[in-house]
C-alpha cells in the first residue's frame, strides 16, 4: 500500500513548471468528470427517492470520480513530483482506523 499524502524534501523546479500544464490538461479531464458525476449524483437522488436502492453503476461512476480527484492531489498540490496519469485509472482508497 502506497501513503498518498507524505511530505517529500527534493522537488524539481523543471518539474513545477511541467507541473502547470500538466496541471491544466488534468483539470479540463476532472472537470468533464465531474460535469458527469454531478449528473449520476442528480439522477442518484432520484432512483433512491423512487426506489429506495442505489444503482451499482452510478455509484460506481461517482466512486471513479471522487477515486481520480484524491488520486491527482498530491501532485496538484505540490506535495510531489510524480506525475499521475491524466486519465482516470483504477485507484483503491482506504481509511485505516487508528486504535
Amino acid at each position: 500500500m502506497k501513503q498518498l499524502f507524505k511530505y517529500e524534501e527534493k522537488a524539481g523546479r523543471i518539474e513545477l513548471f511541467i507541473r502547470m500544464i500538466y496541471s491544466f490538461i488534468i483539470g479540463i479531464v476532472l472537470m468533464v468528470y465531474g460535469f458527469i458525476a454531478g449528473l449520476c449524483m442528480f439522477i442518484q437522488f432520484f432512483v433512491v427517492l423512487i426506489l429506495g436502492r442505489r444503482s451499482k453503476i452510478l455509484s460506481e461512476l461517482i466512486q471513479g470520480y471522487l477515486e481520480y480527484y484524491v488520486h491527482i492531489l498530491p501532485y496538484t498540490s505540490f506535495m510531489t513530483d510524480e506525475r499521475p496519469g491524466i486519465f482516470p485509472s483504477s485507484v483503491n482508497i482506504y481509511e485505516e482506523e487508528k486504535v
